[in-house]
């Protein structure tokens, strides 16, 4: 029995290895595309609105009740929040502004919150990052409370909305919103 050693590839050996690398990169693309076209449960959002003269633009995800309860709940009165899922609530102001008198300089900004039944503390923090993981004190701008009030009709989805001189904030059976004006 003879043995060969003198192995000399054809074109045909070559192109194999080839076409399959290429067919699983096209493969692993393909998944990526497809997974990109799946509906995120809290999709990312944008309110944008004038007041004053002031641009007032809001970054924010909006994740939904779905059968839960999430204020009190799942968002517990008294800890602080991101205002909505996944990253924190951005808020940027083309120019200087009041909020509920209180002055801040234009810019970008994270916005918390905390909570509660009757009232809210609405917070504009230095710091925008993943989540109130992160959130510190002691980068709090500014901190007011606000009253809580109740939407005309049970809001499934958080919304944020900028309306005349202020700013809104919906979900299930509340609703809080803040006033804005140029300083």
């Amino acid at each position: 029995m003879t043995i060969k050693t003198d192995f000399k590839p054809n074109k045909n050996s070559m192109k194999k290895p080839a076409s399959i690398f290429l067919t699983l990169i096209a493969l692993v693309f393909s998944l990526s595309v497809m997974a990109q076209d799946k509906k995120m449960p809290s999709p990312p959002a944008k309110a944008e609105g004038t007041i004053d003269g002031v641009k007032v633009t809001i970054d924010y995800h909006q994740p939904s009740a779905k059968g839960r309860k999430m204020l009190g709940g799942i968002n517990p009165y008294g800890e602080v929040w991101r205002t909505g899922a996944n990253a924190t609530t951005s808020i940027e102001f083309s120019e200087n502004v009041k909020i509920e008198g209180k002055s801040l300089a234009k810019g970008k900004y994270g916005l918390y919150t905390i909570p509660g039944e009757n009232e809210w503390v609405i917070i504009v923090n230095k710091t925008i990052d993943w989540g109130a993981y992160k959130y510190n004190k002691a980068d709090d701008v500014i901190r007011v409370t606000v009253k809580a009030g109740s939407p005309a009709s049970f809001v499934e989805t958080f919304n944020i909305a900028v309306e005349k001189n202020n700013v809104v904030l919906k979900w299930e059976n509340t609703l809080v919103s803040f006033k804005v004006s140029k300083d």
